[in-house]
């Protein structure tokens, strides 16, 4: 008994729309396998241990901010420091692979959608008339017009699909933390040879101070000696101590142009195209304000990164764990198919189907275990990194508030050192102008005092660069919050969010 169109037409309604509630009935009640994410623990002492007697960070300053290098106050470091957001290579290196990271991630979020293809098709057929078909095709000639569509989807019931997701975009603010530690890592470097090229302006006034004062001393040996009152071996000497002066300065220039050379490419600029102008550092550092070491895990970018790659080794057990359960597939295919192009679109011409499938492995040789140890495995790996991490932050911390600390104590050793010195050069020459001594006397006490001048140039130069470093370890000015919870929703990061 042939049943009527209609009835055909609204039993088949039934059965898509059926369908389509069991797809929604699993996608709602089926559970997402794998653990739930927690932080790994890792142990924060309760303060720094070479903190000593540090002016701990008050409310207002608990930020240094992402522009930290304008604490030292210096207009040519500021003028320079912006252009590494804008022209450093590095840094532009670190924001593509956070775009591919991003990109990476909506590929992975498509599968929460169907997938829909189309592929119309013309074509006229002639057919042979001694063919084997049907005795009313023999020598027909007839047009077929199709434009169907298809629907594939697969139902994430177990949350394969939402784990997969979740993993990468773990990945994604673990690579948005990567920009923004390679962009303190670049301003922090810029800002050490900054300064280390400042303090070889010091030395440099020094020594070349040095060597007139050493020129006077020239003359005034030359001047007795024709006089009768100094030997030429004083001569020589005085000349001797003022020809090593003079290559010291210049050997100064070598150390001093490659300092130079490295913030013209941190700027990305050729260093043909770059001149750093002399400017010799006098100023000491400023205090940085230091929070708990609890904070640390919150400002420190690279171990924000390490934190959510184990978020994602987390995600990516519930995906192994996932293979256990079948994939639950629909797929329906519909369009038009008609021999004239004016009847195409016309009721009669639909066609359609649908239907539900089911896939699980049943042996496949312990390939899912071995699969989800893996995952397991990977993510003990990154939660040890994690914790390795931290602790490399600590140290790192540490290290450089204890440089601080003993470098601003053997300043002021240093500088005591210094004014011995003077006294001592200025007893010599004395001594010297009134015949008690020989000139020897004088050429020990001027080394010794230059010496001491040229240690106190460099522990300065040592407290900048160490100063930087020691903001540098505890991340600058930037925290967590520059994560974007969605960062595939985010345009391109914003120069405070890479640059804190």
């Amino acid at each position: 008994m042939k049943l009527p169109r209609k009835l055909i037409f609204r039993s088949s309604r039934k059965a898509t729309g059926r369908v389509l509630i069991a797809i929604g009935v699993l996608q709602l009640t089926g559970c997402v396998v794998g653990p739930k994410y927690h932080p790994p623990v890792v142990q924060a002492p309760p303060a720094y241990k070479e903190v000593g007697d540090w002016k701990p960070a008050q409310p207002n300053d608990q930020n240094l901010g992402g522009t930290w290098w304008t604490i030292f106050q210096d207009p040519q470091l500021d003028a320079l420091e912006l252009q590494v957001n804008v022209s450093n290579q590095n840094l532009k290196a670190a924001e593509a692979q956070f775009r591919q990271a991003r990109a990476t991630l909506r590929y992975y979020r498509a599968d929460y959608y169907p997938t829909v293809t189309a592929g119309p098709s013309a074509t006229r057929t002639h057919v042979s008339a001694n063919s084997p078909t049907s005795t009313i095709l023999r020598g027909a000639t007839y047009n077929d017009f199709v434009l169907p569509f298809d629907i594939s989807y697969q139902a994430d019931v177990w949350g394969r699909v939402r784990k997969n997701v979740e993993s990468y975009r773990e990945q994604a603010q673990a690579s948005a933390a990567d920009l923004a530690t390679v962009n303190l890592s670049m301003h922090a470097d810029l800002a050490v040879d900054y300064f280390q090229a400042r303090s070889l302006d010091a030395e440099d006034q020094l020594l070349n101070s040095t060597v007139k004062d050493y020129e006077q001393a020239l003359e005034l040996n030359e001047s007795r000696f024709r006089g009768g009152i100094a030997s030429e071996v004083e001569v020589e000497q005085a000349k001797t101590q003022l020809e090593t002066t003079r290559a010291e300065a210049i050997d100064v220039g070598v150390a001093r142009a490659q300092y130079e050379h490295a913030v013209a490419i941190l700027i990305g600029k050729p260093p043909a195209e770059f001149s750093l102008p002399p400017l010799p550092l006098t100023a000491p550092p400023p205090h940085v304000p230091v929070s708990l070491p609890s904070e640390l895990l919150e400002r420190r970018p690279d171990i924000a990164s390490a934190e959510r790659l184990v978020a994602s080794a987390n995600a990516q057990i519930g995906v192994a764990k996932s293979a256990y359960y079948p994939l639950i597939s629909l797929g329906a295919s519909g369009g038009f198919e008609s021999s004239a192009i004016t009847t195409l679109i016309n009721g009669p011409s639909g066609l359609w189907s649908i239907g539900l499938s089911a896939v699980g492995t049943v042996f496949d040789v312990g390939r899912r275990r071995a699969l989800n140890d893996q995952a397991r495995a990977a993510y003990d790996y990154q939660v040890a990194a994690y914790r390795e991490n931290v602790l490399t932050g600590f140290q790192q911390v540490e290290d450089n508030l204890a440089a601080v600390r003993i470098l601003e104590n053997e300043a002021k050793v240093q500088d005591e050192a210094v004014a011995a010195a003077q006294r001592s050069l200025d007893l010599s020459v004395t001594r010297y102008k009134g015949g008690v001594t020989s000139y020897l006397e004088v050429i020990t006490a001027q080394s010794a005092a230059l010496s001491d001048e040229v240690t106190a140039v460099n522990i300065l130069g040592r407290r900048m660069a160490n100063t930087v470093l020691l903001i540098q370890a505890l991340g600058g000015g930037w925290d967590r919050s520059g994560l974007s919870e969605r960062p595939e929703c985010c345009g391109k990061l914003s120069s405070s969010a890479g640059s804190n």
